[in-house]
């Protein structure tokens, strides 16, 4: 199958890296002159993943759209202009969309984004646990496909499996999207905890920010089970253990005062998350207190001693 991936970020070139060692046709697109393209025109890696000489590079998202699925791995809060970009270009086939956000401003899921600009399209989404370096390593992870059509999960399941990546069918457009950006929200709280030396309440952590995600889908109208699955819960390892989460890392340095250089996606989630709080309602407490700590200057100590002394109540 004809594939274009957009995005050559560390993600979206293991992507590439991926389908392709599976057997597809594979171009990977960037921008012109980026230092990830210029890279990979240079040496063929990024230090993470090397890519063959199977595998195209491209630059124009036109070229891009005569592929039969388009796959999207950018920064969240940048798809709206990609999907324009894809929109423009009138492109006719399925999209995969494989990142996790919640545009700010507008708290808008990301399939809602694309709905806006390709009415027309079936849009999956891949989502779940797992880092490239662990997938180059050849250790194998489960993860889920979602969509806006049967078809659509069932093509893409099909079409992107392996004994790398066991997929599961995803049946929860609202749930799925909204655990997977919010977990990374919950590994800057990780990142804080072990910055406080607290690395102990990491299983409190995990309990309880898995149930205000799941108050919080339920609200939105989707199923609150899905926060227990592997968009959300089911990530927590790769995102509040790892040494190689970003949002983990970025909560940590949040903490000591240094500087972090990498993009955590969870510093955009989080504005919003108290967007959606408000509109549905929901208490939302370690959002919260993450987001008092990077928007407010709330202190982080502070923070974690704020949310002991909540009133008391039951678990569920």
């Amino acid at each position: 199958m004809k594939i274009s991936v957009i995005g050559c970020g560390r993600w979206g070139s293991f992507i590439a890296w991926y389908l392709d060692s599976i057997g597809h046709e594979v171009t990977l697109y960037g921008r012109k002159g980026s230092g990830h393209m210029a890279a990979f025109e240079q040496t063929r890696t990024n230090g993470l993943v090397t890519l063959p000489q199977s595998l195209k590079l491209g630059y124009d998202t036109a070229e891009a759209c005569g592929a039969e699925v388009i796959v999207v791995s950018v920064g969240a809060q940048s798809f709206r202009s990609v999907a324009a970009d894809i929109a423009k270009a009138g492109f006719k086939g399925d999209i995969a969309l494989c990142m996790k956000g919640i545009e700010t401003g507008t708290g808008k899921r990301l399939t809602e984004i694309a709905g806006e600009y390709l009415p027309d399209n079936d849009i999956g989404v891949w989502i779940g646990p797992g880092h490239v370096q662990e997938f180059t390593a050849g250790i194998p992870n489960c993860m889920v496909i979602d969509g806006t059509s049967d078809r659509i999960r069932e093509k893409l399941v099909k079409e992107f499996s392996s004994p790398l990546i066991r997929f599961y069918y995803g049946y929860d457009l609202i749930g799925n999207e909204v655990g997977a950006a919010a977990k990374n929200v919950i590994g800057i709280a990780a990142g804080v905890l072990d910055g406080l030396g607290l690395t102990n309440l990491k299983g409190a952590l995990m309990a309880r920010g898995t149930r205000e995600v799941a108050r919080l889908i339920a609200a939105m109208g989707g199923n609150e089970q899905s926060a227990y699955g592997l968009c959300h819960l089911g990530d927590y390892q790769a995102t509040v253990f790892s040494q190689y989460s970003h949002n983990r890392a970025y909560g940590e340095a949040l903490v000591r005062g240094t500087p972090f250089e990498e993009l955590a996606e969870g510093c955009y989630t989080v504005e919003a998350l108290m967007l959606l709080k408000e509109k549905y309602g929901v208490d939302m407490p370690i959002s919260a207190a993450v987001h008092n700590t990077i928007y407010g200057g709330a202190s982080p100590r502070e923070e974690v001693n704020g949310l002991f002394m909540r009133s008391l109540k039951k678990e569920f």
